[in-house]
């Protein structure tokens, strides 16, 4: 058995500095008349804190589970019946195809930029191709900037620990006594699984994903190899994990045959490196191309002011219909593969080296 290496954390932090923390959210001269109830809480979430309560609300795991008797938490396994009913109507043949239009900007004009992105308009183009035919799941990721309290919060990599650490769908968040709360991720797992395809809509921020683009790639790591059981860990009991993992793990790809398409933007460098980037992450989680046409990189006002660049995405009906285009490939490669007409080449083929 390999070890599990310990001696990284940080010791929990002092009470005095607990409360430094947990009054930050609460500066707002509103908030003083309260304070006597605000100093009750604070003893609540310091004893939350202090005990370790990541998930206070939990029930049996029940028949199906490795250990029924586990108790999980209660979003996780609501979390989990949605995602299986998603999956249930994504195989079904009647189900109307459905397309995942992700806008990747953190940019909107309910925020401190004041006016909305081109990826979101690039979106809309895409959007007005694809919806008589099929069902459009639009999932704004700007929203991380303008709605209250909504959040992804980033990956903290269990499956570098072992695999079957990391569970599908995550059961990281959300962690009541860090505070760790309102986690978007159980449901863009969800509109995930439920999507025959998926376009993703994006700029290049410093040659590289946009910010929340990245969160939730990152916490989509269990969905390629990810544990549907954590009862079979007991959580996050790193050695049983470790064990699992060294018996043989078959790292299930729980989002393969879905089919893709990318929409990349820039002004000035690094479109065709983030466009790569993202094609090889939804590639290796099994997803399918769309084609070549499906996969577009172009700059937008290439070297201009960013006060006009609205105004060059006008001046450019031939990205317009380029954007149209990989949303009609994208619907072309849904039909194809529901239908059976299109099979990835090295289906069936086993990896030798699964990861």
């Amino acid at each position: 058995m390999t070890d599990v290496r310990k001696g990284q954390a940080p010791p929990t932090i002092e009470r005095a500095e607990f409360h430094e923390r947990f009054m930050q959210g609460f500066q707002d001269p509103a908030y003083h008349a309260e304070l006597a109830a605000l100093t009750r809480i604070e003893v609540i979430a310091w004893k939350a804190y202090e005990d370790g309560r990541k998930a206070p609300v939990t029930r049996k795991a029940g028949p199906g589970y490795a250990d029924p008797d586990y108790e999980l938490s209660v979003d996780w396994l609501e979390a989990r019946e949605r995602i299986e009913q998603a999956q249930a109507a994504w195989s079904r043949p009647e189900t109307t195809s459905r397309i995942l239009l992700i806008n990747g900007s953190p940019r909107n004009d309910g925020t401190c930029p004041g006016e909305m992105s081109k990826s979101w308009r690039l979106l809309q183009l895409a959007k007005e191709v694809l919806e008589p035919q099929l069902d459009c799941d639009v999932l704004d990721l700007s929203r991380v900037t303008s709605d209250y309290g909504r959040h992804i919060h980033p990956c903290k990599s269990c499956v570098s620990t072992a695999m079957p650490l990391c569970h599908w769908p995550c059961s990281c968040y959300p962690n009541h006594a860090l505070r760790q709360t309102g986690d978007w991720m159980n449901e863009i797992y969800e509109r995930w699984v439920a999507a025959h395809g998926v376009i993703i809509f994006t700029p290049t921020h410093w040659y590289q994903a946009t910010s929340p683009l990245k969160l939730m790639a990152d916490r989509l790591v269990c969905a390629d190899g990810g544990n549907p059981d954590p009862t079979s860990t007991h959580g996050k009991k790193a050695d049983e994990a470790k064990a699992i993992e060294l018996k043989g793990w078959n790292y299930p790809k729980h989002l393969a045959g879905r089919a893709y398409g990318l929409v990349v933007h820039g002004d000035v460098a690094g479109i065709e490196s983030l466009r790569r980037n993202l094609s090889d992450w939804l590639d290796w989680m099994g997803l399918v191309d769309a084609g070549t046409q499906a996969r577009l990189d172009r700059y937008v006002g290439y070297y201009e002011p960013y006060a006009t660049s609205h105004d060059a995405l006008d001046r450019d009906p031939g990205l317009q219909e380029e954007v149209r285009n990989v949303a009609r490939a994208v619907a072309r490669a849904v039909d194809a593969l529901r239908t059976g007409r299109l099979k990835p080449p090295d289906i069936g083929l086993e990896r030798p080296r699964p990861k």
